[in-house]
C-alpha cells in the first residue's frame, strides 16, 4: 500500500506534462490558423481593395489583354515606315524575332529559375527576408513576372491610390503584394514565352527607347534578330539602371556590366569559359541614333496628319500616342523625297545668292527700302525665351536686356550642317531671319491624294509649316480664278485685247487703281488671252475683273476650294488675299480633274496593332467647272510654257520637258513672296518661297520673281518624276480632251506665230552676274 500510494503521485505527473505540450500544440495550430486566415483576408482585401485601403487592382479584363504604350506607325503608299507618334517609343517585336542569347542573358541576370517558379520565386524572397532580419541585403527577390506586373500595371503609381499608402512602411509592402498577386495571376493567363516576350517588350533601356525593337535600333542600329551576344548582353544590362549603365553616356561602367552580365551566362550554362573570354575584350560599338519627331520621311506632313487624327481619335476613345496603331498615307515616299532634295538644292544656292545680295546690309526694310528701326527688338518680344525672361525678371528690364544679350554655345542650321557656334539670343534671332523659307505640295487631281509634302526647309530648326499652316498673298497664281469667269462668261483663250491701262474708280474713299504690269509700262500691243495669261499681263487682267467685277472673282476662287478670307477689291485678281499652298494646289486640281474639286487627302486608312481596319477615306468632290472650262483652262495655263515670252517656258528649253505641263508663276510687291503651280494629267504641285517675315526679300525681280525663286523647284522635282515615271505611275500623257467636242476655237496660230526660249536652265544661271542683274535679265 505505502509503495503503491507513494508512486499514484507520480503516474498522475505525465499527463500534466503531456497535456501542457498538448495545449501548446493547440495553440501553435490556432495562430497559424488565425495568421493564415488574417493572411488569406489581407490578400482578400488587398485584391478587392477593401473599404479603399489599399488601392485598386486591375480587373480580369485588364489582366486578359494587359495594356502597354505602344508607338502608333506611320506608313507610306507604297508601305515606306515615315515615323511615328508616342510618349514612350516603343514597337513590339515577336517571340520568334528574339534571339536566344538574348533571353538567355536576360534570364542568368535577372531570373535563374524563370522556367521553374509560379510568378514566386520562394528561394529568392527567402533570401531577401533572411538579408532583412540579419541587416543585409538579400539580393533581388522580383522575379521577371513580378517586374512585368510592376511595369504594365503602374503598381508603383496608378495602383497606389489606397488610404494606407500613405503610412510609412505600409506603402511598400502593399505594393510588393500586389506584384505577387499579379505575377500569379499573369502565369496562369500566358505561357513562359508570352511573358518573355511582354517583359522584353515593355521595359525602359534610356534613350527613349522602351522595349528591344526600339532599343536594338536606337543603340545598334538592328532587329533584335540581329544583336550579337556581347550586344544582347548590353541591353540587358541597362535594363537595371537605364542611365547609371547607358553605353551611350557610361561607356566604361557599360562594359563593366556587360561582362558581369555574361560572367551569369556562364555561370548557368549559356555559354563556355572560351567564349565568355572572347566576348569580354569585345569593345562595345555603337550606332547610336535616338528616333524623334524630328526624324523620319515628310516631318512636317506627320504633323498634319496627327492633327487630323485628335478628333477621331477622341471620338473613337483611341490614343494616337500609345495603342500601336498603323496609319497609313497618301505619300509616297520616292517623291517625298525627289520634293525634299529638290527644295533642298535650290534654296542652297538661293540662300547663298541672298546672302551676296545684301552682304553688309540689314534686310528688313519697309516698302521704300528703309530699314526697319527696332526690328529686332520687336521680333524678340514674340519669342518664347523673351516671354520667359518677362515673366521671370517682371519689372527688371535690365535683367531682361542682360540675358538677351548675354552669349552661350548652341548649334545652328546652316546649309553644310549644323554648326556649334557662341551667340547671345539677339544674335540667333537676327542669324535666322536672314533665311529663306519654302513649301512645297504635290498632289493626285483625280484622287486628291497628297504625294509629297515639305513644310519647310529643315524641321528641327524651323518649325513652321507653309503649305497648309502659312498664308501669304499668292500674286499672279491668282489670275487663273479670273480667266475661269471669264471664259465661263463666253470668253474663248484667242479672244484678243489691247495692252493698255485699265483704272479703277476711287471707291469709299479708295484711291483710284491702276496696276501695271511687271515691266512697269503698256505696248499697246495686241494679245490673245492665252498669251495674256501666258505672260501674266496685269493689264488685261485688270480690264478682266472690272467687266466680271470682284465679287464674280472671288465666287469662282470659292467654287474652287479657296477657304480663306478673299476680298471682293479690284486687286483681287492679283492675289491680294493670302492664301496657304494647300488651299491653292487643291483648287488647281480642279482643273486637270475636268471640273471636278477633289479636297487633298491626307491619309487613306486607320487599322489598330493586330491590322484590323478601324476607317478607311475616301476622296471628297465637287462639280464645279464644266469638263470643257477645267480643259480651257488647262490649255490656257499650257500657254506659260508653249508660247513665247511665257513665264514658265524655261520648263520647256531649259528642263527640256517634251511632256505637257500647264504653269503660272506669281510674284507679290517687292518680291516678298515667289509662287510657282505645275500641273500634268494626274499631278499638280504648288510651291512657295520667301522670308520668313514680308519685309525680307530680294530687292529685284531678277532675283525674287517667281520663275526665278519658285519654278526650278518644280523643275529639279520633276526631272526626277519623269526619270522613275513608270515606277512611280505617273501619266506623261497629253492632258485627255473633253468627252464632248470643244464648242469655241482654240488654236490661236492664225493670231500670232511662236518662238521658244531654249537657252539651258543651268546655262542661264551660270550666266548671270550676281552684281549685275536687274529686272529684264530673266
Amino acid at each position: 500500500m505505502a509503495y503503491s500510494a507513494a508512486r499514484k503521485p507520480s503516474g498522475l505527473r505525465k499527463p500534466a506534462r503531456s497535456g501542457r505540450f498538448a495545449a501548446f500544440i493547440r495553440t501553435l495550430w490556432t495562430l497559424f490558423g488565425i495568421g493564415l486566415l488574417a493572411f488569406l483576408f489581407y490578400i482578400w482585401a488587398v485584391s478587392a481593395n477593401f473599404l479603399n485601403l489599399f488601392g485598386r487592382m486591375p480587373n480580369l479584363k485588364t489582366l486578359e489583354n494587359p495594356k502597354s504604350e505602344l508607338a502608333s506607325e506611320v506608313y507610306s503608299s507604297d508601305n515606306v515606315l515615315m515615323g511615328k507618334y508616342f510618349r514612350e517609343n516603343r514597337t513590339p517585336v515577336e517571340y520568334e524575332d528574339l534571339p536566344q542569347h538574348l533571353v538567355d542573358a536576360l534570364i542568368a541576370t535577372e531570373d535563374a529559375r524563370f522556367e521553374e517558379h509560379s510568378g514566386i520565386d520562394p528561394k529568392a524572397t527567402g533570401r531577401v527576408a533572411a538579408g532583412l532580419l540579419t541587416g543585409g541585403s538579400g539580393g533581388g527577390g522580383s522575379t521577371l513576372t513580378q517586374q512585368l506586373a510592376k511595369v504594365l500595371f503602374h503598381t508603383r503609381e496608378d495602383l497606389s491610390d489606397g488610404r494606407l499608402n500613405d503610412v510609412p512602411g505600409v506603402r511598400m509592402l502593399i505594393t510588393k503584394t500586389k506584384e505577387w498577386i499579379l505575377a500569379i495571376r499573369l502565369e496562369r493567363s500566358y505561357t513562359k514565352r508570352e511573358i518573355m516576350r511582354m517583359y522584353l517588350n515593355v521595359t525602359d533601356y534610356g534613350s527613349n527607347a522602351f522595349g528591344i525593337s526600339t532599343a536594338a535600333k536606337t543603340f545598334f542600329g538592328k532587329k533584335p534578330k540581329d544583336l550579337t551576344r556581347p550586344e544582347a548582353a548590353t541591353l540587358v544590362g541597362v535594363l537595371n539602371a537605364p542611365s547609371r549603365f547607358s553605353p551611350k553616356f557610361n561607356p566604361q561602367r557599360s562594359k563593366m556590366r556587360r561582362n558581369w552580365v555574361l560572367r551569369q551566362m556562364h555561370k548557368y550554362g549559356y555559354m563556355d569559359a572560351q567564349a565568355l573570354q572572347a566576348d569580354t575584350v569585345k569593345p562595345i560599338v555603337l550606332r547610336y541614333n535616338v528616333e524623334n519627331q524630328n526624324e523620319g520621311i515628310a516631318p512636317y506632313f506627320r504633323v498634319e496628319v496627327s492633327k487630323m487624327l485628335r478628333d477621331w481619335a477622341r471620338e473613337t476613345d483611341h490614343d494616337l500616342y500609345a495603342d500601336g496603331l498603323k496609319i497609313y498615307t497618301t505619300i509616297d515616299s520616292r517623291m517625298q523625297k525627289y520634293a525634299e532634295t529638290a527644295i533642298a538644292d535650290h534654296m542652297k544656292l538661293q540662300q547663298r545668292w541672298f546672302d551676296t545680295h545684301w552682304k553688309g546690309q540689314l534686310p528688313w526694310r519697309d516698302e521704300n527700302g528703309k530699314v526697319i528701326p527696332g526690328f529686332l527688338n520687336t521680333a524678340i518680344k514674340r519669342t518664347e525665351r523673351y516671354r520667359s525672361l518677362a515673366t521671370r525678371y517682371e519689372g527688371q528690364p535690365d535683367s531682361i536686356k542682360y540675358y538677351l544679350n548675354k552669349k552661350y554655345k548652341m548649334k545652328v542650321f546652316t546649309w553644310q550642317g549644323e554648326k556649334e557656334v557662341t551667340m547671345s539670343p539677339m544674335d540667333s534671332l537676327a542669324y535666322y531671319k536672314r533665311f529663306l523659307h519654302a513649301g512645297f505640295m504635290a498632289m493626285n487631281p483625280l484622287n486628291g491624294q497628297i504625294k509629297a509634302w515639305v513644310g519647310g526647309t529643315n524641321y528641327k530648326y524651323f518649325k513652321y509649316d507653309h503649305v497648309k499652316q502659312g498664308k501669304r498673298q499668292p500674286g499672279s497664281t491668282f489670275k487663273p480664278f479670273v480667266y475661269t469667269a471669264a471664259i465661263d462668261q463666253g470668253y474663248s483663250p484667242c479672244y484678243q485685247r489691247p495692252d493698255v491701262a485699265t483704272t479703277f474708280p476711287a471707291v469709299a474713299g479708295r484711291p483710284p487703281y491702276t496696276p501695271r504690269n511687271f515691266e512697269g509700262s503698256f505696248s499697246g500691243r495686241t494679245f490673245t488671252m492665252r498669251q495674256a495669261l501666258a505672260r501674266s499681263m496685269n493689264s488685261i487682267t485688270a480690264w478682266l475683273v472690272q467687266k466680271l467685277g470682284p465679287e464674280t472673282v472671288v465666287a469662282y476662287a470659292k467654287r474652287l476650294g479657296i477657304t480663306s478670307p478673299i476680298e471682293a477689291v479690284p486687286a483681287v485678281g492679283f492675289g491680294s488675299s493670302d492664301v496657304s499652298i494647300y488651299e491653292l494646289t487643291g483648287a488647281y486640281g480642279t482643273f486637270a480633274n475636268h471640273g471636278v474639286w477633289t479636297a487633298p487627302m491626307m491619309v487613306m486608312r486607320i487599322e489598330d496593332k493586330n491590322g484590323n481596319v478601324l476607317r478607311e477615306f475616301v476622296p471628297q468632290t465637287k462639280e464645279a467647272l464644266s469638263e470643257e472650262t477645267a480643259y480651257l483652262m488647262t490649255y490656257m495655263m499650257r500657254g506659260a510654257v508653249e508660247e513665247k515670252g511665257g513665264t514658265s517656258i524655261i520648263l520647256r528649253g531649259g528642263f527640256n520637258f517634251p511632256y505637257q505641263i500647264a504653269a503660272k508663276t506669281g510674284t507679290t510687291s517687292n518680291y516678298s513672296d515667289a509662287w510657282f503651280m505645275g500641273l500634268t494629267p494626274d499631278l499638280v504641285c504648288g510651291m512657295w518661297v520667301g522670308g520668313e517675315d514680308r519685309s525680307i526679300h530680294f530687292r529685284t525681280g531678277a532675283y525674287g520673281q517667281g520663275s526665278r525663286l519658285a519654278l526650278p523647284i518644280y523643275g529639279i522635282f520633276m526631272k526626277q518624276v519623269y526619270k522613275n515615271n513608270k515606277e512611280i505611275g505617273i501619266s506623261t500623257k497629253d492632258f485627255p480632251l473633253p468627252q464632248q467636242p470643244l464648242s469655241i476655237e482654240i488654236d490661236c496660230s492664225r493670231y500670232y506665230g511662236g518662238q521658244r526660249d531654249t537657252i539651258p536652265y543651268e546655262q542661264k544661271l551660270n550666266q548671270v552676274d550676281l552684281g549685275d542683274l536687274d529686272d529684264q535679265d530673266i
